[in-house]
């Protein structure tokens, strides 16, 4: 328990000072002490700086029956010896070598408790106006005590400061790390996606080859075949046309404008760009002029087109 005490700043032990020199003074005693026991030991540590006072700071007794103050411990309060010299149970008293036979003293308890040591006066005679002092005396101990409990408060709220601190640096730490890990993370999921990417350029290639290849070759084959005046002739160059659109590096764009679209929608879009008037899109797809009116203005408003926007050039803008 002891060891995680708070240790007495040089400050504190000042104010104590001026404390027992004032004790000294108004209870007319030659030494007023605070005694500091950390067993076995039991040491002088603060004297007052009073003339004929043969107590100095840092002299070490052995906490025995003999010293008044274990008297003080033995009582757990108030010690009171008017004449060790005609009292036998204080006979054999180290104070008496200084002859101190007067004693009046109090314990100093830590907040928890646990004993600081004690505040005293000794005289070398029975002193009358250190008998009348004793609750003086009394009233400076509780002071002392009160000056233990801030120092224990102290001490505990930097110790928690402390802990905040080291929670706080741990917590920072492995935000540190886990920023660390999500880094390394982007880092292999833009690797993937470049690997992704790269796949899928490598397929498009593949198939723009077999359309090139396999696809548009035979187109020319089929308008043998087809009356170049007739609905199949236009539509044999629409399916011509988006072929080349497809495998343009454009081609991707177009999608994404059609994927709102209707397939009827997306065929007279595809017509609008190949330049074909409302009534020929009409004729090709066998509709009256006001459905493909009404489509053309469905078009518009999916594509986000002003009235003054024009739509063959928006839609030939992205093809």
């Amino acid at each position: 328990m002891t060891a995680r005490l708070p240790e007495i700043p040089q400050e504190t032990i000042a104010q104590w000072q001026q404390v027992v020199d004032l004790v000294a003074k108004l209870a007319g005693v030659p030494a007023a002490l605070i005694m500091r026991t950390e067993l076995p030991k039991h040491t002088v540590y603060v004297s007052s700086r009073t003339e004929g006072n043969p107590y100095d700071v840092g002299r070490e007794y052995q906490l025995n029956e003999s010293l008044y103050c274990y008297g003080v411990f033995k009582n757990d309060g108030e010690l009171v010896v008017e004449d060790a010299t005609r009292d036998p149970d204080w006979s054999e008293n180290e104070d008496l070598d200084h002859g101190m036979s007067f004693y009046i003293g109090y314990p100093l308890r830590w907040p928890s408790g646990e004993p600081f040591g004690t505040i005293c006066v000794l005289d070398r005679r029975r002193n009358e106006s250190a008998l009348l002092f004793r609750e003086g005396l009394q009233a400076f101990g509780n002071v002392i005590e009160s000056n233990l409990r801030s120092l224990v408060e102290i001490a505990e709220r930097e110790r928690l400061e402390a802990a905040l601190q080291d929670s706080l640096d741990r917590m920072e730490q492995r935000v540190a790390e886990r920023t660390r890990d999500l880094e390394e993370a982007n880092t292999a999921l833009r690797v993937l996606l470049a690997s992704v990417e790269k796949s899928q350029l490598e397929h498009n290639e593949q198939i723009l080859r077999e359309i090139n290849t396999l696809v548009i070759p035979h187109i020319s084959k089929v308008w043998r075949f087809v009356d170049m005046d007739c609905a199949g002739g236009e539509y044999l160059k629409l399916v011509e046309t988006n072929l080349k659109s497809i495998t343009s590096t454009l081609s991707s764009k177009l999608a994404t404008v059609f994927e709102g679209l209707t397939a009827t929608e997306a065929e007279i879009a595809q017509l609008i760009m190949r330049g074909n008037t409302t009534k020929e899109i009409a004729n090709l797809m066998s509709r009256a002029t006001s459905t493909v009116d009404f489509h053309r203005n469905n078009i518009r408003q999916k594509l986000g087109l002003k009235r003054g926007d024009n739509l063959r050039n928006y839609l030939r803008s992205v093809c």
